[in-house]
This record gives structure tokens, C-alpha cells and sequence, in this order.
């Protein structure tokens, strides 16, 4: 049923790029830490970078954990499921670093994401993944369920921000600096965008 897969290619990779939804797991070293899963969404903001190495753009929200573990021990998985067509769960197992708008790699890397525009998401970093182990699986109990479109809430929500009213949201924040376990998050003040 399962299979491992050498590469990100061919028919596992247009399968990947066509979903509109992917989950992210990642888990501080603590055994009594806090394991995150997050949804992950919006058009154009996920990229496969070459055959082992993929990249999604983090937006604002109320929490950093996915940050503050990768800046702890870079452990994440990727998990895109087929809710329309044949079954289908795809996995990537692999390390992962966020990359913030300071970096001086960012500019560079954000124009692998022509097609949105990240201003109006309150960007705060763009997660690097390179892929150590890709599965797949059967997804024969995952149901059919239809995409009609990308919400657009959260575009409508930070597009009002500049780089100072959002650096003043995330303070406000209990977990952007500081996850819920403790662990450093995402680096307050913001560094100014370049987009």
C-alpha cells in the first residue's frame, strides 16, 4: 500500500502543488511538550523548490509553535491528503528552518512565490522543508469533499497592517515570542518587509 518515494517528482509532485490544503506536525524535545498540527492554506503560498526541498510562506496568526520548534530541533512533517480523485496521503518527513524577513536570503526566496501577494497576509517568515523521508499511503477512509475557494478573511485582516502595527498585534500575543511550552518564537520587533 505505502511507498517511499526517493525524489519529490513527476506525479507525486503535481499531486502536492494541486492540493489546496496541507497539515504541519512539529514537536518540541520535551516528552511532555506541546505537539502542533496546523492546517495550511491559501493559493500560491506553498512551493516545491526542487526534488527534496519544499517551501510555504507563514502568515500572521495567534501562535508561532510550527517556529519555535523548527528553531529548537528542525523535526516537521508535511502531510497532504486527496479529498477529491483517487485516495491519496502524501508525507514528508524532514527538518525545517524559518526564514525571517531579516535574512538576507529572504527577497530572493520570496520570489519563488509569484503568485500571491504576502503583503496582504502580515508575512512573518517563509519555512524551508528539506525532505529526509516521502510516503505515501492509501487515504482509502480520508472522504470526498469539495473545494470552492480560499477564504478571504485573512487577507482582509492584515492587508490594514504596516510593519509596525503588526509587530504591535504579535506583542500582544502570548504565543508568537514565546511558544506555549516555553521555547523562543518568532523574533519581536518585526524586521521591516521587503515586499
Amino acid at each position: 500500500m505505502g511507498k517511499t518515494y526517493e525524489r519529490i517528482d513527476g506525479r507525486l509532485r503535481t499531486f502536492i502543488e494541486e492540493q489546496p490544503l496541507f497539515f504541519t506536525a512539529t514537536a518540541p524535545l520535551a516528552g511532555d511538550g506541546t505537539v502542533n498540527l496546523s492546517p495550511k492554506g491559501l493559493k500560491g503560498s506553498f512551493v516545491v523548490l526542487d526534488e527534496l526541498t519544499l517551501a510555504y510562506l507563514d502568515f500572521a496568526g495567534s501562535n508561532a509553535e510550527t517556529i519555535a520548534h523548527l528553531r529548537e530541533n528542525g523535526r516537521i512533517t508535511l502531510m497532504w491528503c486527496a479529498f477529491q480523485g483517487p485516495p491519496n496521503i502524501v508525507r514528508v518527513h524532514g527538518h525545517g528552518e524559518a526564514v525571517f524577513r531579516d535574512d538576507p536570503g529572504f527577497g530572493e526566496l520570496l520570489t519563488r512565490f509569484p503568485d500571491i501577494d504576502p503583503s496582504r497576509h502580515g508575512l512573518r517568515a517563509i519555512i524551508v522543508v528539506h525532505a529526509e523521508l516521502v510516503r505515501d499511503s492509501c487515504g482509502y477512509a480520508v472522504p470526498y469533499m469539495a473545494y470552492e475557494a480560499d477564504r478571504e478573511l485573512h487577507g482582509k485582516r492584515f492587508a490594514r497592517e504596516d510593519d509596525a502595527s503588526l509587530s504591535a498585534y504579535f506583542e500582544k500575543k502570548e504565543h508568537i515570542a514565546v511558544s506555549l511550552d516555553g521555547l523562543p518564537g518568532l523574533p519581536l520587533p518585526l524586521p521591516p518587509s521587503t515586499v
